[in-house]
């Protein structure tokens, strides 16, 4: 690696704006030593007040009991509210567009009941090639549940021969080509194996000018990307808190429903009491009139301690700002990307993330590729492995900067590190 690099990296960290937020984490340590964790887009990193955000809590319910719901210091009928403002910067939303309910797959399931409706005539989905599992298990789930065949009824935008990037205008032409088939186009906005992030916009329109409803995953995304869920226009979105929100394992999850949708009633939907308004929500009465808003979509009262580790994550994006974190994190992929393409083993691996893209960068190794992932891991750096698919590719590294706690001297580590392994392996 040149060694012109590692200056390169100690002065863009010098000038980063947001380096003191690494000291707000607990970086793992393996032998004494910090590891180099790029793995945010799997399980993002432990606060250093996520301890205190619960133990507050902890302690409410310990003196106040019941009376937590409406004396704790963060009243635990409301909590879910601590969450709406936050929420809406990272989603591009209004605030009665967004809730935090739940987790992902629950989430996506509890959408398709209202939104995915089918028709002898229009009942087929749009889904990307190499979509996340439980998304097409959900998917797949769904339309059997409608009585069509999955074989049949789920469409797959697929990449060119050759190609890892599914191109805009493919997509778009995928969805002419089936406008009078299609009843839901479900995407996630970032591809988790490619990084690939999609032109949702262009995407939402072609979706709007054939009458098409449109769902996102955003799991990949917020928290990583600037998103404009309302300005998009589409119809429903949910994502998770563990990966680049930083809210612990299983952490909760959420749902944008665009505001078009709020006063249809006769949607159908599942049903629970926190789903009732607020102000009759203790009334019992017996049958369900859903609120007005994304909160009409609740079934259950809030996960208060999960919620508190949420709660501390997102304080932390609030004071460093999407579009801070999101130059940042241009910078991070793109000195991880440029020291790539410099590398002197470039040969051995093909970078398979496009320029449209996120934190992650996913590096396709030709040969001996576990084994490269091994002695990472053996080195000390967290990344993540996605085994071949077929003889003819190579596995793939997935490394994710996460511009909250990530430096430019980890991503030259990286790159000095990965050169050295695909070099020995050479020999």
């Amino acid at each position: 690696m040149n060694t012109s690099y590692i200056a390169q990296a100690k002065k863009l960290d010098e000038a980063d704006e947001l380096k003191d937020f690494r000291a707000q984490f607990f970086i793992p340590k393996a032998g004494g030593k910090e590891v180099v964790y790029l793995c945010g887009n799997s399980l993002g990193l432990q606060p250093k007040n996520t301890s205190k955000y619960i133990q507050q809590e902890l302690e409410d319910w310990a003196t106040l009991g019941v009376h937590g719901h409406h004396d704790a210091r963060n009243p635990w009928l409301f909590y879910h509210h601590l969450f709406t403002k936050p929420l809406t910067k990272l989603t591009g939303a209004k605030e009665q567009e967004v809730v935090a309910m739940n987790q992902l797959t629950v989430n996506l399931n509890l959408m398709l009941v209202s939104f995915y409706r089918p028709t002898a005539a229009k009942y087929k989905i749009l889904m990307q090639a190499k979509e996340f599992p439980s998304d097409y298990y959900a998917m797949e789930q769904q339309v059997k549940l409608h009585g069509y065949d999955p074989k049949t009824a789920i469409i797959e935008a697929t990449p060119r021969e050759g190609e890892y990037e599914i191109r805009t205008e493919d997509i778009l032409a995928l969805i002419d080509r089936h406008k009078d088939e299609l009843s839901l186009i479900l995407f996630s906005v970032v591809n988790y194996f490619s990084g690939q992030v999609f032109d949702i916009d262009a995407i939402s329109k072609k979706a709007s000018e054939h009458g098409i409803t449109i769902g996102l995953d955003l799991a990949h995304a917020i928290g990583n990307i600037p998103l404009k869920l309302h300005e998009w226009n589409v119809d429903f979105a949910t994502w998770c808190s563990y990966k680049y929100l930083n809210s612990g394992p299983g952490g909760v999850s959420g749902v944008f429903v665009h505001e078009r949708h709020h006063k249809n009633f006769d949607l159908p939907r599942f049903a629970g009491w926190w789903g009732v308004e607020e102000t009759g929500r203790f009334n019992m009465n017996k049958h369900f009139v859903p609120m007005a808003g994304a909160g009409g979509w609740q079934l259950s009262n809030a996960p208060v301690l999960s919620m508190a580790a949420h709660k501390a994550a997102l304080d932390l994006f609030d004071q460093a700002g999407v579009e801070r974190l999101r130059n940042k994190s241009i910078k991070l992929t793109g000195f991880l990307a440029e020291m790539l393409a410099a590398s002197e083993a470039a040969d051995k691996f093909t970078l398979i993330t496009p320029e449209s893209r996120g934190c992650q960068l996913s590096i396709m190794i030709k040969d001996n590729g576990r084994d490269i992932f091994d002695h990472l891991t053996a080195a000390n750096f967290i990344c993540d492995w996605r085994k071949p698919e077929d003889a003819k590719h190579g596995g793939v590294v997935r490394v994710a900067p996460v511009p909250l706690y990530n430096s430019f001297q980890d991503v030259y580590l990286f790159a000095e590190k990965l050169e050295l392994l695909l070099s020995e392996k050479q020999h």
